[in-house]
């Protein structure tokens, strides 16, 4: 039987001062590092997404979509969170990533528990400052992908996540005349997943270390 102890912990923890911006830059690539301390713009435009986690085979997953190519989706092909910009009928930024969560990946918005917020983080580069939350469903959901923006949805076990070997480098090519090196990434099920979305990961891969750590020191 799945032990789900660890998510009231992750509720309890998500009440704490958040790791942060020094997490989140773990992963940021050597272009993001001028932005560190730079004031998010007042024109900036707000998106919610959520990380979603939930039981299946004995452990737990969270979902992450990969992103149709687009050309006008600054974000194209890359792998992220479900979610997205936040509506004028959205009550509440927490509503904002339920709906987008549901549209993008057809879940049941009801069933979800949102047990806390990770830091949010702004994204240059289309200018949005995202805000990040992490909810539970106590079931497997079937997904149904949104076929015009989700190319993929790709199941991460937490083990997975938090294995030290999920975290790489490589250099990636940003445009014909831009190649940055070492750029951190988590390398899950043959994905890359990095930038903002990597970034919101290191935070919650934080979180639940710090979880696992205090468990340790208590048994």
């Amino acid at each position: 039987m799945l032990d789900t102890s660890i998510i009231d912990l992750l509720e309890e923890q998500l009440t704490f001062p958040l790791p942060g911006k020094a997490s989140q830059y773990k992963l940021a690539t050597k272009t993001r590092l001028p932005f560190i301390k730079k004031k998010t713009p007042l024109n900036v435009r707000l998106a919610c997404v959520l990380c979603l986690i939930y039981p299946k085979n004995g452990k737990l997953y969270l979902p992450l979509i990969e992103r149709v190519v687009a050309k006008k989706d600054k974000h194209s092909g890359q792998m992220s969170f479900p979610g997205g910009k936040l509506e004028l009928t959205d009550k509440t930024k927490q509503d904002g990533a339920l709906r987008e969560a549901k549209e993008e990946i057809g879940i049941n918005r009801e069933d979800v528990k949102i047990i806390g917020a990770l830091t949010p983080l702004y994204i240059p580069a289309s200018n949005f400052q995202v805000f990040p939350f992490v909810g539970y469903l106590d079931y497997e959901p079937t997904f149904i992908p949104q076929e015009t923006e989700v190319a993929e949805v790709v199941e991460v076990s937490l083990d997975q996540l938090i294995a030290p070997q999920t975290l790489k480098y490589k250099s990636m090519k940003y445009t014909e005349s831009l190649t940055v090196k070492d750029v951190p990434y988590f390398d899950v099920n043959e994905k890359t997943v990095w930038g903002a979305t990597g970034m919101m990961l290191s935070e919650f891969v934080e979180v639940i270390n710090q979880i696992k750590s205090s468990t340790i020191k208590n048994t």
